[in-house]
């Protein structure tokens, strides 16, 4: 028969869940973004640049950047999350770097860090596509300097349909095979900086979930820069 209605009521199979963004959420950060995908919450906060230490992780031609991901103890749709440092948190937070460093030009700031820290309050699936887009919007607010921003989403196969932004039911599907594929793009270029799969799917279904998510993307887009805008924008009435 075939996976033919979304679980959450989505109409059609390349339809985001409802997104949300907004910056400038942490005030003692030098830079901070929410990002919201359906039941799915990032907080990122940016504290840097700053001088590294120990110095001898110090690198003299250019600052570095170190993400670190979490998710509280309650915020999963499965089983409670363990606090503390696992391999999943560190997996994610090294893809998560290497999805925004190619917007990034750390060169003027020669030995110091950028340090970002992503948490989840809670979550529904599609939390390190969240924790980038959050992450970059807070890059920006930080006033880091970028090339240009970073949006994630993932996209994949539940049974014999390809799909964008998967959620945590459409994950478990155990009823047909489900691959999972996270990507980030890098929208001016082109570029995708992320890109990753879990599961079974074949080239052309691969072929068309990155087309889908590609146009999907262009929305996320948008409501990046727009919550950037909203923060930044001028207050009427102040004689300007």
């Amino acid at each position: 028969m075939g996976y033919t209605k979304r679980f959450d009521g989505r109409k059609s199979f390349d339809e985001l869940r409802p997104i949300s963004a907004k910056a400038g959420v942490v005030l003692r950060a030098n830079g901070s973004a929410m990002f919201q995908i359906g039941k799915t919450v990032a907080l990122a906060a940016v504290y840097g640049p700053r001088e590294l230490h120990p110095k001898s992780m110090q690198n003299p031609k250019t600052g570095i950047l170190r993400c670190f991901y979490e998710m509280m103890p309650f915020s999963g749709s499965g089983e409670r999350v363990r606090p503390g440092p696992n391999r999943r948190a560190k997996e994610i937070s090294m893809v998560t770097e290497k999805a925004l460093l190619p917007v990034l030009d750390l060169k003027d700031y020669p030995n110091s860090v950028v340090d970002i820290f992503i948490n989840f309050p809670q979550t529904d699936a599609g939390s390190r596509c969240a924790g980038i887009c959050a992450a970059s919007i807070a890059l920006a607010d930080a006033g880091i300097p970028m090339k240009d921003l970073v949006c994630a989403v993932a996209v994949g196969k539940v049974d014999d349909k390809v799909v964008v932004d998967l959620n945590y039911d459409e994950e478990a599907y155990e009823d047909g095979p489900v691959a999972d594929i996270p990507m980030a793009l890098v929208p001016s270029t082109g570029e995708i900086s992320l890109l990753q799969m879990d599961g079974e799917i074949s080239k052309d279904d691969l072929i068309k979930a990155l087309e889908m998510g590609k146009k999907s993307l262009v929305k996320i887009y948008e409501l990046q820069q727009k919550a950037l805008k909203e923060k930044y924008k001028p207050i009427e009435g102040n004689g300007e």
